[in-house]
């Protein structure tokens, strides 16, 4: 506790007015900060009050001036709460305590978008190694920065948010510099390398699927829909010739690619957590579900070979579509390609839901009046409503437009099929297929508009899961050891432009000259 009476005596009436400002914290020192009076930060504080206290979100002082709306103001007393860090002992240093997120003041300053207090920070952490007119050599810290090795990476955190504005970190030096430097040295192509793996992968599925093991049909033909006459093979045949064993090298490939698939994915969903690590369309999260899906079935398609029972033929076709269609997360390492990803993405689960939620809506109600008004009627000239799961399938037809009219105009048709059909014809046709195009172009239009952030934070994301599946030899930590400059084991970022040294070089050389 602290007392600040000597402070009260000297001004016993004190009036702060707060006009559109939301005021954070639940300690007096943190209040004062955010209120911008720098006497009361220093009464309080010279009068014991601690600077290290945390509230109930594990926020100190430092977090909530990053949350203040007034920018300029909250850096100046960032500094000056700073300054007040004696770092006493082993304590830990003030603007390096995390909340109960994990998140440093600086870590929240990126997840926020809060570019300003971001810059401040970048600014005090730099180190300025020598100058030569114009030209400047800067080292950037880049702690917090790098994931190298950290569980909770700073560029991650970043992508995943919801606020489009701490994206704009992506742009700011070093954090740019540092992504182009390890996508272009590491990311790039080991990603173009994945790719390429899994294609192969994807072809030798494929293959085994088309050459699987099948044989003539022995029982006779019962039923005179049954067009079957070749079917699959118990697991005594199944492996005999050459050819079987050929297939069985991709098999074991194929169903030891959907395990280590399941390996490297688990891990990740427990360390984030279900809903952000399949809910983050930056993270690729449909495309997990995908390939997690995909290899279970994979699965479950070798236990229905192991066991010899019937209906592989339902995994096998789901498992080729799912994993085919799973080539599209490859495309984010492509600038043309990659947006494009996150369209598709955002078409599916956002338009076309909410389309199809009001597509069933109309068919069951127009499935249900066509039938109520050809139950009556001789289902032999009128057929395709005759019983209600027909009608609904129909209707359904209808509505995309695949067929038109099911009706025989041979014969006298009800008077209200033609005033249903002319209102499900307008409904339908005109007005739902209409509303989907204007949907599906509103949202083109959104991502086109941000189509070079989605990109950067592609890139990132991409970065990032590479950095930490790969082992430490594959994926050296980028930037320059501060041991090297004897300012001990940080790593930093040089930001020397290369070609306006060399530009100054060649000036300066024919001058000399003339």
């Amino acid at each position: 506790p602290c007392s600040i009476q000597a402070g009260l005596c000297k001004q016993p009436s004190l009036e702060i007015t707060a006009e559109g400002a939301q005021v954070r914290g639940e300690h007096v020192l943190s209040f004062a900060a955010c209120v911008g009076n720098e006497e009361i930060v220093h009464l309080l504080i010279e009068n014991g009050a601690d600077i290290r206290t945390q509230d109930s979100l594990g926020n100190t002082v430092l977090h909530i001036l990053v949350l203040q709306p007034n920018r300029t103001f909250a850096c100046q007393m960032y500094n000056l709460i700073l300054s007040y860090d004696k770092q006493e002992g082993n304590l830990e240093p003030l603007d390096l305590i995390p909340n109960n997120e994990g998140l440093t003041p600086f870590k929240l300053a990126g997840v926020e978008g809060n570019t300003v207090m971001f810059q401040h920070l970048l600014q005090k952490r730099k180190q300025i190694m020598w100058s030569l007119g114009p030209i400047t050599t800067i080292l950037y810290d880049l702690t917090e920065i790098d994931s190298w090795g950290e569980d909770q990476s700073f560029l991650e955190l970043v992508v995943s948010t919801k606020k489009r504005e701490a994206r704009r970190i992506l742009d700011i030096t070093p954090v740019k510099e540092l992504v182009n430097l390890k996508w272009n040295t590491y990311g790039r192509p080991y990603f173009y390398f994945l790719a390429l793996f899994y294609v192969l992968y994807m072809i030798c599925f494929t293959m085994c699927c088309v050459y699987r093991p099948l044989k003539n049909r022995s029982d006779n033909q019962t039923d005179e829909r049954d067009n079957t006459i070749i079917v699959q093979k118990t697991l005594e045949e199944s492996y005999l010739t050459y050819e079987d064993q050929l297939r069985l090298v991709g098999e074991l490939i194929t169903v030891i690619g959907a395990m280590a698939i399941l390996l490297l994915e688990i891990p990740d969903i427990l360390r984030v957590g279900a809903t952000k690590y399949f809910g983050q369309t930056i993270l690729g999260g449909p495309f997990h579900v995908i390939i997690i899906t995909y290899a279970c079935v994979i699965l479950i398609t070798m236990v229905m070979r192991l066991t010899s029972t019937e209906g592989e033929v339902a995994p096998m076709s789901f498992a080729l579509v799912l994993g085919w269609c799973n080539v599209m997360y490859f495309a984010r390492g492509f600038q043309m390609l990659g947006p494009f990803t996150i369209m598709i993405q955002k078409m599916i689960f956002g338009d076309l839901i909410r389309f199809c939620g009001l597509m069933a809506v109309v068919i069951f109600g127009f499935a249900s009046a066509f039938y109520i008004i050809f139950q009556t009627e001789n289902p032999s000239n009128l057929g395709q409503f005759y019983s209600y799961p027909m009608s609904l399938f129909s209707t359904f037809e209808l509505f995309l437009t695949i067929i038109d009219g099911p009706a025989n105009y041979d014969v006298d048709l009800p008077f209200m099929f033609c005033v249903v059909y002319a209102a499900f014809a307008i409904i339908a046709a005109l007005l739902m297929l209409n509303l989907l195009i204007a949907m599906m172009g509103d949202t083109h239009w959104r991502v086109a508009n941000e189509r070079d952030e989605l990109w950067r934070a592609q890139v990132v994301a991409t970065t990032v899961m590479l950095e930490r599946k790969l082992p430490r030899c594959l994926w050296p930590r980028s930037g320059i050891c501060g041991q090297e400059y004897g300012l001990g084991d940080k790593w930093f970022l040089s930001n020397t432009n290369h070609v306006q040294y060399f530009y100054y070089c060649f000036l300066f050389c024919r001058i000399q000259v003339a």
